[in-house]
């Protein structure tokens, strides 16, 4: 039987769902999901290079913090989750792969407040092709432009309500770039689907974790990476126009790796190249990859 079309899905392959292996094609979920009703879920990607999970330890506890937030609770431990990316990871159809992970409250009537008794939550997973940066976009950087933060309150929760980060992005494809770098209140946050780094006078810097932005992996693995290249590393509030005013900016995210952005609204970062301190953390960047 031939797989019904889904837009840029090009192949069938098994998924996870709810204990169960199913074909993409197959799989199916009530209407009454709270995730597709709400957006009431957490979800999770972990990259894998050459079947190799990157960091997944620090995914795995992001989400435990993320169901923790919203009062989720999945029925699972760490482990479970552990196990489950593992093996989608080494049954992917493609060697670089990502593992997507989504969570929600359950199947029950519509109404906004949690099932009472608890329902068991809708537990899915699935593979996709991980492309890492191309070697053009390492060597010769990417642009973005700026946008006005109009998300909710709670961006440290990974929550699969993106319409927000929808928009942003869509605002940046609309633009011809690949990326938003948003502001609220005059301070960075982040983009659309990425963090974002500044470097001035020699030191990296990088926003605060807050409620306004989502904690990436990689914040705790660039002041290790930093150290480790003898760059001076600060977490702060960094204004828009310091963000302006940068030597470098760079962008961060599971699947842009560590990136420089050398063009932001039209003008050059810098000369316009990616920078020095850039050439370091990606050097840095790399030996990790390849110790996997």
């Amino acid at each position: 039987m031939n797989m019904p079309m889904i837009q840029g899905v090009d192949r069938d392959y098994p998924i996870y769902l709810n204990g169960e292996m199913v074909n993409i094609s197959e799989a199916k979920i009530s209407v009454l999901d709270r995730g597709f009703i709400f957006g009431d879920g957490i979800y999770e990607v972990v990259p894998a290079y050459n079947r190799k999970p990157f960091r997944m330890e620090h995914h795995v506890a992001r989400l435990m913090r993320s169901l923790k937030k919203i009062g989720l609770d999945s029925g699972k431990d760490e482990q479970f989750f552990k196990d489950l990316f593992t093996k989608l990871i080494q049954e992917s159809p493609w060697d670089y792969n990502f593992i997507y992970l989504q969570v929600t409250r359950g199947v029950a009537a519509r109404t906004h407040a949690f099932p009472n008794p608890p329902v068991p939550a809708t537990i899915f997973a699935m593979s996709m092709p991980f492309n890492p940066p191309s070697q053009k976009v390492r060597e010769e950087g990417i642009a973005v432009v700026s946008f006005d933060d109009k998300r909710w309150l709670h961006c440290d929760i990974k929550s699969i309500s993106l319409l927000g980060n929808v928009l942003a992005n869509q605002h940046a494809v609309d633009s011809g770039v690949y990326e938003v770098i948003q502001f609220r209140d005059g301070l960075l946050t982040e983009g659309s689907c990425s963090n974002f780094w500044i470097v001035k006078d020699g030191k990296f810097m990088g926003p605060l974790k807050d409620n306004l932005k989502l904690e990436g992996i990689r914040f705790g693995l660039f002041e290790e990476l930093a150290q480790k290249a003898g760059v001076p590393f600060e977490l702060k509030k960094i204004t828009k126009e310091e963000v302006y005013e940068a030597d470098e900016i760079m962008i961060s995210s599971a699947s842009k790796e560590v990136t420089a952005v050398t063009t932001l609204d039209g003008k050059p970062v810098g000369d316009g190249k990616p920078g020095p301190i850039y050439k370091k953390m990606r050097q840095a960047h790399d030996e990790v990859l390849a110790a996997l």
